[in-house]
């Protein structure tokens, strides 16, 4: 893989202040100020919130992989106290914000960062999403299961990793008994009507990466045999597929980029608990990470400003 230049493309994507997808909800006249870098002066550039903060997790990772200084320039400009204080009062002030998607990258930032010079400045960010997705998954009474943003799988998938790295058991069991509540009983899903037009996950795949990890190895294969039946075989065929994709330059038409990307990780990290067609997921993986692999550095803005992400995620599966 080419890591120097998903490093570098990261860069150029938050160093782009435009176009910017406020989700800011204004609470008066006075507060209608969406200027990118006066209400987040740490996740600001490549496009929105979210996209900012899971970039950054990536140019995080990419130090291990490829060392450069201009990401290390970025992130020392973005991940210092006083942005971070910012970022984190505006959570704590608007409990809805991001839930869960741009939680868990925000998440998964702070446990990438734990060893870097900056874990201090990170730490009361990851303390507040701990607060607040504990005070969120009891009122949630089910799960979202399309495949964007708002998917609760994926979310908990990475907020199990982050706060298991992060040392919050509590956070980490929290995930854990509400996976088993909303997906523990589940079979037979029906997977013929994936994707929806603007998916970046699968839902069942999504689902199945999740309770990957919550579930002890023996469990895990014998609740993925019954959740989707035939998998790598006869059915669901079509998950392992490389599905029709757009660079035109329509965020929502870019999704299926991600769709692949995302996919070929929860294909590669489900694999092991099916040994029978272990073999057969890995290809179905492989092929939906080279057919939108130039797509990572070389697409439109729409594109390039987030897929470095669900490239690391495959490529690390």
């Amino acid at each position: 893989m080419e890591y120097a230049a998903w490093a570098r493309i990261a860069c150029e994507v938050l160093d782009t202040r435009y176009p910017y997808g406020s989700a800011h909800a204004s609470r008066g006249p006075d507060d209608v100020d969406v200027t990118p870098e006066r209400l987040h002066p740490a996740f600001h550039g490549s496009y929105d919130w979210h996209s900012s903060v899971h970039m950054q997790w990536s140019l995080v990772r990419l130090l291990t992989l490829a060392p450069d200084q201009r990401s290390i320039d970025l992130l020392n400009q973005r991940l210092t106290p006083e942005a971070i204080a910012v970022e984190a009062a505006y959570l704590r002030e608007r409990p809805g914000y991001e839930r869960p998607y741009g939680w868990a990258w925000a998440a998964m930032l702070v446990a990438a960062a734990r060893d870097t010079q900056w874990a201090p400045a990170l730490q009361p960010l990851g303390a507040v999403i701990a607060d607040l997705v504990m005070a969120w998954l009891p009122k949630q009474a089910y799960p979202v299961r399309h495949g964007a943003h708002l998917n609760s799988a994926f979310a908990l998938a990475l907020l199990h990793e982050a706060y298991g790295e992060l040392g919050r058991t509590d956070v980490v069991e929290a995930v854990r008994a509400r996976a088993l509540d909303w997906y523990g009983g589940d079979t037979a899903y029906d997977t013929r009507f994936e994707p929806s037009g603007t998916d970046f996950l699968s839902p069942a795949l999504s689902e199945a990466e999740l309770m990957r990890r919550v579930l002890p190895a023996t469990a895990f294969a014998s609740w993925l045999t019954a959740f989707l039946p035939g998998l790598g075989k006869e059915q669901h065929l079509h998950l392992l597929e490389v599905p029709v994709t757009d660079d035109s330059g329509d965020g929502q038409l870019a999704h299926p980029a991600g769709l692949a990307l995302s996919r070929a990780w929860q294909l590669r990290t489900i694999a092991p608990a099916l040994p029978d067609v272990a073999d057969v997921l890995r290809a179905g993986a492989d092929r939906q990470v080279a057919a939108v692999l130039p797509t990572v550095t070389g697409g439109d803005f729409m594109s390039t400003h987030w897929l470095v992400s669900f490239a690391l995620l495959a490529d690390h599966a």
